[in-house]
């Protein structure tokens, strides 16, 4: 069955069938190209340190280059890392061996604010938060003892407009959006008539609440064209080793250069271009314009690195890995012979999302991305923990299973999927040793048992919600991150004031309306307040009370610190909710003066 489940048990404890076409459609999706992979490895080996492999006489070429030769079994001396095994008569295979665990020190602790960065915008900002507000969040932060910053993915759209709102489509989990840049901090932009004159402009766009990511994207493009004409000819060996250095970026360079000529994802540009090794892109780098068009998205992304690095550096920043990428995007186009062609991944309807998820993202086919030595994977673990304090995998249980839905169906009618779990979490493991970054597994809704274990065995932290806990904060487990609530889910304001619920109701959602007031209650108990407690105090005690928890890291949000009601995305809702597009009420530098922060920092900083 090809890891196809034909039931699973749901949050609720009930069990359900998966439809016989559903299971049928899927197959078909797994077989795919029957051909398989291009390129792909004979075999790939995952190991952890000091396990034994009995594997006859064979080479192993290490990753630095070295060699060893073996008669019989793999020398329990094996340094980590990503090597090759090549047997007598066979094909070379990838062998990659993993500490036993991730980077968890046993004396970390930390408190952090939770940032939507795009929604904390400052009085600089060209309409949206940028990395130099999120360098100025950090210094603000770390003057309150906080250890930790959780950022929103910054994951790349596709440069055509309009530009993708929602930072968990990206076209790319490997490379990061534009958007995010602080123009004026780039090399070459102080100066500049012209960059100098977009600015007010752009910043006018801070007027108002919702983002017009459009807008921005046309600001930043025309000063970002205006700077690299001015800089593309000089020397820079810092740009220089970053291209030499990056899995992966000339072929996104290519991606972005040829959405751009055909203002389209890559299924409706001309077929010589729908691959990335067909003979068609290798010729585009013997063309001047597509050439330096090529160095120019290069050159984007080292700025963005370079501004990343430098807020990363005053409080360590955990990044967010999205579940997917866009199926007309670049990771799709890369990686395209290892995807379940037709197929998107959702979640099954839950208590608070009755009519399940459908995501739209493409999964990966298990046995496919083996077969290619997981270096799919490899490269977007390792770019997102770059310059990163730790990583929270969104859908950790995607690591273990996808719930796999066939085009045209409801996401009640999909089935799970199992991949190779222990293979991936031991790739995250090496990863995370090697960025010394601590990794937070989101594991809510429909989870195994079995795979919160495998979760723990490596030291991933799990995810707990003051909003879904039964218990109180205090008996929250150590080895998590305690949280209020997420960008799907109510703030502190929407829910007490009422206003998330009505919203719900507005949009015909169906809300679980007895789960909300069952929330509520326990949150009047917890916190001790009435139904006329004032919204800041009830902010302020359900703080006191997350930071209680012995938990390794507690985090509060901006969004709860400034008292927004409404939540950063509607689960279930395109066009009727501004999804990741509300900005803060205020500019973050109102935040140095605000009694409410003051006091949710005094709270989770015990």
């Amino acid at each position: 069955m090809a890891g196809i489940q034909t039931e699973y048990v749901d949050a609720l404890g009930e069990r359900h069938a998966a439809p016989a076409e559903t299971i049928r459609a899927i197959q078909e999706a797994i077989r795919g190209n029957v051909a398989g992979p291009r390129g792909s490895a004979h075999q790939t080996l995952v190991l952890t340190e000091r396990e034994k492999l009995q594997t006859g006489p064979a080479e192993i070429v290490l990753e630095d280059g070295s060699s060893r030769t073996i008669d019989r079994a793999l020398p329990r001396d094996m340094p980590a890392g990503y090597h090759q095994i090549k047997r007598r008569g066979g094909e070379p295979s990838r062998l990659i061996i993993a500490p036993a665990t991730c980077y968890l020190p046993g004396s970390f602790r930390a408190w952090g604010w939770a940032i939507q960065l795009y929604a904390a915008r400052s009085r600089r900002s060209w309409g949206i938060g940028d990395l130099g507000d999120l360098r100025w969040l950090g210094k603000w932060a770390a003057g309150q003892k906080a250890g930790i910053a959780l950022i929103n993915p910054l994951a790349a759209a596709t440069p055509v407009l309009p530009q993708q709102p929602s930072p968990y489509f990206p076209s790319s989990r490997r490379f990061r959006n534009p958007l995010y840049l602080r123009i004026e901090d780039i090399p070459g932009a102080r100066g500049d008539a012209q960059v100098a004159a977009i600015a007010p402009n752009a910043r006018a766009l801070n007027e108002k609440r919702e983002i017009d990511r459009d807008a921005i994207f046309r600001f930043k493009n025309t000063a970002l064209e205006r700077i690299w004409e001015t800089v593309r000819g000089r020397t820079d060996r810092g740009f220089e080793r970053f291209r030499r250095e990056q899995s992966g970026l000339a072929q996104y360079a290519v991606f972005a250069t040829l959405a751009e000529r055909f203002r389209t994802g890559w299924h409706l540009w001309p077929q010589e271009f729908r691959h990335p090794t067909s003979p068609a892109i290798e010729r585009l780098h013997d063309d001047p314009r597509s050439r330096d068009r090529i160095a120019f998205h290069m050159w984007t992304q080292y700025q963005i690195d370079r501004q990343l690095e430098r807020a990363s550096s005053v409080v360590p920043v955990m990044q967010d890995l999205p579940i997917g990428f866009d199926a007309d995007g670049a990771d799709a186009w890369a990686f395209q012979d290892v995807l379940a062609e037709g197929i998107s991944v959702g979640a099954p309807p839950d208590e608070f999302n009755t009519r399940g998820q459908d995501w739209g993202l493409p999964p990966f086919v298990p046995d496919k991305l083996r077969d290619v030595g997981y270096e799919p994977f490899v490269q977007t673990i390792r770019a997102c923990l770059r310059h990163a304090g730790g990583l929270r995998i969104d859908h950790a249980m995607g690591l273990f299973r996808l719930f796999w839905i066939p085009p045209g169906a409801e996401p009640r009618d999909g089935a799970y999927v199992r991949g190779h779990a222990s293979d991936l979490l031991s790739i995250v493991a090496l990863e995370s040793q090697r960025a010394k970054a601590v990794i937070v597994g989101e594991d809510l809704g429909t989870v195994e048992e079995e795979a919160r274990e495998q979760l723990s065995g490596k030291k991933i932290l799990s995810y707990r919600l003051l909003w879904f806990e039964k218990v109180a904060p205090s008996k929250f487990p150590e080895r998590a991150l305690a949280a209020v609530t997420t960008h799907d889910l109510p703030t502190v304001a929407g829910l007490w004031s009422g206003v998330d619920l009505e919203s719900q109701k507005r949009l015909g959602l169906s809300p679980n309306e007895n789960g909300t007031a069952e929330i509520r209650e326990r949150i009047k108990r917890l916190t001790r307040s009435g139904d006329d407690t004032s919204v800041d105090d009830v902010i302020v005690r359900v703080h006191e009370a997350l930071g209680r928890a012995r938990s390794r890291i507690v985090t509060g949000t901006l969004d709860d610190a400034m008292a927004v009601e409404e939540r950063p995305n509607m689960p279930a809702t395109t066009d009727e909710w501004p999804n990741w597009r509300l900005a803060l009420p205020e500019p973050i530098e109102t935040l140095a003066r605000s009694t409410r922060a003051r006091r949710i920092a005094r709270a989770l900083r015990r």
